[in-house]
C-alpha cells in the first residue's frame, strides 16, 4: 500500500498551530509571524508535504490546466516534429506555475469542435491554445460562445481584438525562392500545404510572389497534406511532368525529406538535378544526405510565448499581442546551380 499523503492538518498538528496559519504560511499571505512561517515551512519540509492540485484548484476556482485540440490523423501528427518542440515550449513555461497541459488528439474538424465544448462544459481547462488556423475558421465563434479563453497561434493573425502569437511565414519562403533564383534555377515548383490552412496559403502565395518578383512565371505546384507521404505523391507527380522543374520549395520540412527520397528512387542526384528546400529546420534536416537547405523557426518558442500570453489571459492580466522574429533561410547542400534535367533532355530531342 502506497504511504498516506501529508496533508495541511499533519503540519498543522506537528508545528503546533492552527490549519489556517498553516495556509496562510505555504501560500505566502501575510498575517503570521516570519517565525512562525520558517517552523511551518520546515516542518513541510520534514514531512514532505507538496502542494494538492486539486485543492490549489478549488481555492482558486479554476481547473490549473489549459488545453490543446489538434485535428490530425494520430499517424500524421506523430510524424511532424513541430509539435513536439511547441509543447515542450508550451511545457517550460507552464510547469513552474504548478500548470498542466491537457492534450487531445482527434480526427477531424467536427471532433475537434466536440473536443472544444467537452473541456469547456467539464471545466477541465482555464483556456486553449489555438494552432492550424483555417481560412473561414468556425473556432472563433464556438469558443465565445462557450466563453473558452484562447490563444492564437500562426500567420496572418494581427487582429488586436484576439490575444495571440503571430509568426510571419513569408519572409522564409521568399528567401527560399530568391536563393534558387540566384543559383540560376528559372523552372521552380512547389509542394504546398492544404488549402484550407492559413499557413499552406501563406506558403504558397510567398513562393508565388517571390517568381512575379524576380519576373518568373509561376512554376507548377501540388497541394498536399504536410505528411512524408504526400510529399514523396507529390514531388513525384512533379517528376512526372514533360517539364520538371529544377528546384522545388517545400511547405515543410517531411514533405521535403519524402521528396529527397522519391528524387533519389528515380535516380536523381540531389542537388545535381533537382534542388530541395525544406521549411522548419527540423533537427534531422542537418544530419541528412545531402543536408536540407530549409527555412528555419522556432516552434519551442513559439511554445513558450504562446503559453505566457495565455496565462497572461487567464490571469485577466492586460498584455500585448506577440509578434515573434520571422523565420530565415539556413542554406546547406541540396540547393545548387541547376543543369538540364534528364527528362527534359529527353523532351528537347523528341521536339527537335
Amino acid at each position: 500500500m502506497a504511504p498516506r499523503r501529508p496533508t495541511i492538518s499533519d503540519v498543522a498538528r506537528s508545528a503546533g498551530v492552527s490549519k489556517g496559519a498553516v495556509s496562510f504560511a505555504l501560500n505566502g499571505r501575510p498575517g503570521v509571524a516570519p517565525e512562525t512561517r520558517d517552523r511551518i515551512l520546515a516542518v513541510a519540509g520534514e514531512l514532505g508535504w507538496t502542494p494538492s492540485h486539486r485543492a490549489r484548484a478549488l481555492a482558486a476556482s479554476r481547473a490549473l490546466a489549459v488545453g490543446l485540440v489538434i485535428a490530425r490523423p494520430p499517424e500524421t501528427l506523430g510524424a511532424d516534429p513541430f509539435f513536439p518542440a511547441f509543447i515542450a515550449g508550451i511545457e517550460s513555461a507552464l510547469s513552474p506555475l504548478g500548470q498542466s497541459l491537457l492534450l487531445q488528439v482527434v480526427p477531424d474538424r467536427e471532433r475537434e469542435l466536440a473536443g472544444y465544448r467537452g473541456l469547456a462544459a467539464d471545466g477541465r481547462v482555464d483556456g486553449v491554445f489555438l494552432t492550424d488556423l483555417r481560412v473561414d475558421d468556425p473556432r472563433p465563434e464556438l469558443l465565445a460562445e462557450i466563453g473558452l479563453p484562447a490563444i492564437w497561434v500562426g500567420p496572418d493573425c494581427t487582429d488586436d481584438s484576439r490575444p495571440c502569437v503571430a509568426v510571419d511565414d513569408r519572409p522564409g519562403i521568399a528567401a527560399a525562392v530568391t536563393h534558387l533564383v540566384e543559383l540560376g534555377h528559372r523552372v521552380i515548383g512547389h509542394v504546398a500545404g492544404p488549402d484550407e490552412f492559413v499557413h499552406g496559403v501563406s506558403r504558397r502565395e510567398a513562393w508565388a510572389a517571390a517568381l512575379r518578383a524576380a519576373d518568373l512565371p509561376e512554376g507548377p505546384c501540388v497541394r498536399s497534406d504536410f505528411s512524408a507521404q504526400g510529399g514523396a505523391d507529390a514531388t513525384k507527380a512533379l517528376l512526372d511532368l514533360s517539364a520538371p522543374p529544377t528546384a522545388i520549395v517545400y511547405a515543410n520540412d517531411l514533405m521535403a525529406i519524402a521528396g529527397m527520397a522519391a528524387a533519389a528512387a528515380r535516380g536523381l542526384d540531389v542537388p545535381r538535378d533537382l534542388s530541395i528546400t525544406g521549411f522548419d529546420d527540423t533537427e534531422v534536416s542537418a544530419h541528412l544526405q545531402p543536408p536540407l537547405t530549409t527555412v528555419r523557426t522556432d516552434a519551442y518558442t513559439w511554445g513558450q510565448a504562446a503559453a505566457e500570453r495565455l496565462m497572461a489571459t487567464v490571469e485577466g492580466r492586460g498584455a500585448p499581442n506577440v509578434t515573434l522574429p520571422p523565420p530565415f533561410l539556413v542554406v546547406r547542400a541540396s540547393t545548387a546551380p541547376p543543369r538540364i534535367h534528364p527528362s527534359q533532355v529527353r523532351h528537347e530531342t523528341e521536339h527537335r
